[in-house]
């Protein structure tokens, strides 16, 4: 059974930051796509940001420049490093991990991607 764990989350000033992570474990794990996605109340799920394999990441325009994806390289942990946050950043964080397919090296992996094992999330508040 592969658990997704994310944790990190808490309440924070505007201009403040965060760092968030995500766990994955399980026997027969493996993934080549990371997805870090939102979701405030009464709005739909925004995916954030992604990587994949190769450490190619992709950000939703909303948090470019000032969130940063990583991840570890046994692949295991990812990390969402979020800068100069401000209210529109308070939403519940999900993290999600799976296998996406590949095209030239390319991986299809991106914020919005659909992936297999998801966590239970992690509450961000930003005040102002």
């Amino acid at each position: 059974q592969v658990k997704v764990m994310e944790s990190g989350g808490g309440s924070v000033h505007s201009g403040e930051s965060l760092r968030l992570s995500c766990v994955i474990s399980g026997d027969s794990y493996s993934s080549t796509c990371m997805v870090w996605s939102r979701q405030a109340p009464g709005k739909e799920r925004e995916g954030v940001a992604s990587i994949d394999h190769t450490d190619r990441t992709f950000y939703a325009e909303s948090v470019k420049g000032r969130f940063t994806v990583s991840q570890d390289s046994a692949r295991s942990s990812s990390y969402l490093q979020m800068n100069n946050l401000n209210s529109s950043d308070t939403a519940t964080y999900y993290c999600a991990a799976g296998y996406v397919s590949s095209y030239g090296g390319v991986y299809f992996c991106d914020p919005k991607t659909d992936l297999e094992y998801k966590g239970q999330g992690t509450q961000v508040t930003v005040t102002s």
